[in-house]
């Protein structure tokens, strides 16, 4: 009984230091990595949640862009980290899309973040040049079929979200629209609105006030609450997600926090506003809803790219 006891004692007295650190969390300042460079959409996003945290918790958030390598870099840095809720991953599609891209992008993605929430979720619009004569999707479907291999798409690099959003339409419809890669999305915008490509897949903030203009003319968007940009597709939807994730085997008091703290954060009507602006829509999931998203994400990209042949050159 006695020796029991100690035991017991003993056990009681080594679960105190991880539970007491879980609760007290944070007591020093949060680095939130973000794999993309500074002053996009990701890292405006990534900003609000870090500074309203920051204001919640009394302690500083620190937002750390690490760009490169199509957000393996700073996905990997987040993944080889300590599991103790001080570095955070904030991040894209890419996370779901890469394993599947690169050989070895350096990371799993089930297996080496615990997932805190999806927060917002973002529709591209499929936008072309005026002068491509489709006036819907179903006439560019048709033109495209007319004239295989002849209309060009850009994207802001091999491997992001609207380059697969046109190799998704090419399998799907069966038509070959050709891909060409740009070293980010200005470029890409800048060469379809002077005729050098036909057609792109674009988030809202560029595509809208383009398509307002005139420069450009939208014909639909791809979320799955709006009008699909291909309606008589089935299984259409591409969508920008933004995701909070954690080093796997973070304490799951950690991430109750962080969850709770977000969900508060995602709820606030300023936050709502701001990232109105962004195009970007507020969702908030719980950490197995958000991994079992990965998880069919991850299958539905490992599909588009073996059935497209896409690659990184």
């Amino acid at each position: 009984m006695k020796i029991f006891f100690a035991l017991f004692i003993a056990a009681a007295t080594l679960g105190l230091p991880a539970s007491a650190g879980a609760q007290a969390y944070p007591t020093k300042p949060v680095r939130i990595i973000v794999p993309l460079a500074a002053g996009g959409p990701t890292d405006v996003l990534a900003r609000t949640i870090s500074q309203n945290l920051s204001e919640t918790w009394g302690e500083g958030v620190i937002v750390d862009n690490r760009p490169g390598a199509n957000t393996n870099i700073g996905t990997v840095a987040v993944a080889k980290s300590a599991p103790d809720g001080y570095t955070l991953l904030v991040t894209v599609n890419n996370l779901t899309i890469n394993p599947s891209f690169y050989k070895d992008p350096g990371f799993d993605p089930l297996k080496d973040f615990a997932p805190v929430s999806l927060f917002a979720t973002s529709p591209l619009i499929l936008v072309v040049n005026p002068g491509v004569a489709a006036n819907s999707v179903a006439e560019l479907i048709a033109l495209a079929k007319a004239k295989p291999g002849q209309l060009t798409f850009g994207s802001p690099g091999n491997g992001s979200a609207p380059h697969l959003a046109g190799e998704l339409l090419n399998t799907l419809a069966g038509i070959k629209l050709v891909h060409v890669p740009y070293k980010g999305i200005t470029g890409a915008v800048t060469d379809l609105m002077g005729g050098q490509l036909a057609l792109m897949f674009a988030g809202s903030p560029i595509a809208l006030p383009n398509a307002k203009s005139g420069k450009l003319r939208a014909l639909a968007t791809t979320g799955a609450t709006r009008t699909p940009a291909a309606p008589d597709l089935p299984n259409y939807e591409v969508s920008l997600w933004y995701g909070l994730l954690a080093p796997a085997g973070t304490p799951q008091p950690i991430i109750d926090r962080l969850h709770s703290d977000l969900a508060r954060i995602i709820a606030l009507p300023a936050v709502n506003k701001q990232w109105a602006a962004l195009g970007a829509e507020p969702v908030s999931t719980t950490p197995s809803e958000f991994s079992a998203f990965l998880k069919d994400d991850i299958g539905k990209w490992q599909k588009v790219i073996r059935e497209s042949g896409a690659k990184m050159d």
